[in-house]
């Protein structure tokens, strides 16, 4: 991996952190756990996506999947006791 893959790795995975917070009712996070988020999330999204047979190819779609598996990994963490559940 080089270091601008890298880089847009980071800044991605920090946008779909941040853009999941705010979908789900929670912007406030910080970087490092926006980045935390967007990272578990692009994981996950990729994951189930390439269960189903498809897979993102532009940083767009990166971005779309990031996100969706952000607001995946938000709501299951909501699942755990003790958890937050989404605000209302």
């Amino acid at each position: 991996m080089s270091l601008e893959q890298l880089c847009i790795l980071l800044v991605v995975g920090a946008l779909a952190g941040w853009l999941a917070g705010l979908i789900w009712g929670r912007g406030r996070f910080s970087f490092v756990a926006n980045l935390i988020l967007g990272m578990a999330g692009s994981f996950l999204g990729r994951y189930l996506l390439g269960v189903i047979g498809f897979y993102a190819t532009t940083t767009l779609a990166t971005l779309l999947t990031a996100i969706g598996g952000a607001v995946l990994v938000l709501w299951l963490l909501s699942l755990l006791p003790g958890g937050r559940s989404r605000k209302k």
